[in-house]
């Protein structure tokens, strides 16, 4: 494992349930179906039971009974030409390198999967997914995912990289993990040279609540961000966790602060075990409504839905048009107020006699606008 995974430790259920006293059975029963593992480093940031970073992390009962949830809502399996690999889009997939996290998330998308101790990725099987990239030449753009690929050993996640940046087509590679908020303290010098060696390297975080932004996941966004690497946050819409407009805010305004653009806000997937966390969209809509105009644009992410069934992530938008035709387009701003925005038409009819760059208009003399 990598340099600091030996200082990676686990915090046992007996602990939770005598630090806080809930129920040892009802955090037994959950974890038998759905694991739970969560670094000492993030069970230190609950402040109470029931808190935003106890909900991401702590089992709770209502995992176990969800009748709306489906195992696999995104159809990652169908989209599986090779095992643990997506190819749902023509020039990029999603290769799965790990399944397992320093923390695993109750909200995860692919909670059938992780922590699974039956079903672990081979080095074959990830050989298998290099080689389907190298076979397909239209694919430019890999994520490497998991689980989380930062669990790898540096030697393993550098095989993996270089490997990927060999083969001729490939463009960019991106890296989704959630180490530099759960567990920090991993991402070292060593890693992050590492990194920059395969550029263009994009990295995605997933940050959801303004308490995993302290000084230790700022400094290893900043070890990432001074290696060159572009970091953007992929932030999940979670109920009792960020689902108001004041913690939106806190969130993308500290994430800008330690040099992490805020990219997706995402709606809750419709997993199994997960229905606790889901909101209304409405609730989305409105969060970002009050987060356009009052806070910086580079701090509103884009807000979607991955479409069930394997549809792909859609944008959602508050609804700023009120009416178009040919010539105006009604529009209303953060306040509310309305505005007229007119519409550029393809022939502009000048005034005899005028003159422009030299040349005097005659009657009806029409000059072309690209509209």
């Amino acid at each position: 494992m990598v340099e600091d995974q030996s200082k990676l430790t686990y915090v046992p259920p007996e602990k939770v349930a005598r630090d806080f006293g809930v129920s040892l059975e009802s955090l037994k029963e959950v974890a038998r179906i759905y694991p739970m593992k969560v670094s000492t480093y993030y069970y230190s940031l609950i402040e109470e039971v029931g808190d935003p970073i106890w909900k991401q992390c702590i089992p709770d009962p209502r995992e176990l009974y969800d009748p709306y949830g489906k195992e696999d809502p995104l159809n990652e399996e169908r989209d599986s030409p090779v095992p643990w690999l997506t190819h749902r889009y023509p020039d990029r997939l999603l290769m799965c390198v790990s399944n397992q996290c320093a923390t695993y998330c109750r909200f995860c998308t692919r909670k059938r999967k992780v922590g699974d101790p039956i079903h672990q990725l081979s080095d074959q099987e990830v050989v298998h997914q290099i080689e389907y990239v190298k076979e397909h030449k239209k694919v430019r753009d890999v994520l490497v995912s998991g689980g989380d690929p930062l669990m790898l050993s540096d030697e393993r996640l550098e095989f993996i990289l270089s490997k990927l940046r060999q083969i001729k087509h490939m463009e960019i590679l991106r890296i989704g993990t959630r180490v530099p908020c759960t567990f920090p303290q991993m991402v070292t010098e060593k890693l992050t040279n590492i990194l920059r060696k395969y550029q263009p390297l994009y990295v995605n975080i997933h940050f959801n609540h303004p308490r995993e932004v302290n000084d230790e996941s700022s400094r290893a966004c900043g070890l990432l961000a001074d290696a060159g690497i572009p970091l953007g946050s992929q932030t999940v819409l979670l109920k009792g966790v960020n689902d108001d407009a004041r913690t939106m805010k806190s969130l993308m305004q500290k994430l800008l602060r330690v040099r992490v653009r805020p990219y997706y806000l995402f709606q809750a997937d419709p997993v199994k075990g997960t229905y606790h966390f889901r909101t209304r969209v409405e609730r989305g809509l409105e969060i970002i409504r009050e987060l356009i105009g009052h806070t910086s644009g580079l701090a509103v992410p884009h807000y979607v839905i991955d479409a069930p069934e394997g549809g792909g992530k859609v944008p959602l938008l508050p609804d700023y048009l009120e009416s178009i035709d040919k010539e105006r387009v009604v529009i209303r701003n953060y306040q509310g107020k309305r505005f007229v925005y007119l519409q550029p038409q393809t022939d502009l009819m000048l005034t005899a006699g005028v003159t422009i760059g030299g040349r005097q208009v005659v009657a009806d003399d029409r000059f072309s606008i690209q509209s």
